[in-house]
C-alpha cells in the first residue's frame, strides 16, 4: 500500500525551484522513507541504508499499465514506462541508473529487472530466460567487488544489461556488458 506522500513528487513542481528548495525537499521526503523523487522523467533516488517496504508483487501490480506521474514516484514506475514504451510503441528503450560509491545502483538494476521479469508472460518456454536475468545479475555481482572508502562491498565494473524481446513483450535473451571501472579511491 502507498503510504501518504510528503513534499513534491516531482521537483520541478517546486516554486522558487533552488538548490536549497531541491535539497530540502528531498530531505524532508527522506525523513518519511519516501527515497524516490521525479526532476520531470528523470526518477532521483536516496539510498535509506536500511530495508524498506518498498517492493511486493502487489506494488508491481499497482504500477502495471499506469501512467507516469499517476501514482507516487517510483522505480517501478519507470520500469513500468520503459517497458510499455516498448511494447506499445515498438521502440527500444534505455534505463540509465548512476549514483556514486554505495548509492544504490545495483539494488535498482536488480529491482528493475525483477519488475521486467514479473510484467513478462508466465509461458513455459518464458521462464528459463527470466531465471537467467534475475540470476545473471547477482552472479556478476559476487565476482569484482572490492572495499572503497564509501562502500564495503562496491563493484570494480560498470554493466550494460540489454535485454532482447519478442512481439509479445517476452524476454528472448540478452547480454551483459562489463565496463572496467576507474580505480581511484580503492582501498
Amino acid at each position: 500500500m502507498l503510504n501518504q506522500e510528503v513534499g513534491a513528487w516531482d521537483t520541478v513542481l517546486l516554486d522558487p525551484l533552488t538548490e536549497d528548495s531541491f535539497i530540502e525537499n528531498l530531505q524532508q521526503r527522506f525523513k518519511k522513507d519516501h527515497i524516490y523523487t521525479y526532476i520531470g522523467n528523470v526518477l532521483v533516488s536516496v539510498n535509506p541504508y536500511k530495508k524498506l517496504a518498498l517492493y511486493s508483487t502487489d506494488l508491481v501490480e499497482t504500477y502495471i499499465r499506469r501512467p507516469p506521474f499517476q501514482l507516487p514516484p517510483h522505480i517501478y514506475g519507470v520500469a513500468e514506462s520503459a517497458y510499455r514504451w516498448l511494447n506499445d510503441k515498438n521502440e527500444n528503450q534505455c534505463i540509465i541508473v548512476t549514483g556514486e560509491s554505495g548509492s544504490g545502483k545495483t539494488e535498482a538494476a536488480r529491482i528493475v529487472l525483477q519488475f521486467l521479469v514479473l510484467v513478462s508472460s508466465d509461458l513455459n518456454e518464458v521462464q528459463p530466460i527470466k531465471n537467467r536475468l534475475v540470476h545473471a545479475n547477482t552472479l556478476l555481482e559476487a565476482f569484482g567487488n572490492a572495499k572503497t572508502i564509501l562502500n564495503d562491498n562496491a563493484s570494480r565494473f560498470g554493466k550494460y544489461i540489454d535485454i532482447e524481446y519478442d512481439f509479445k513483450g517476452d524476454p528472448i535473451g540478452g547480454h551483459i556488458t562489463n565496463y572496467e571501472s576507474n580505480k581511484i579511491g580503492f582501498q
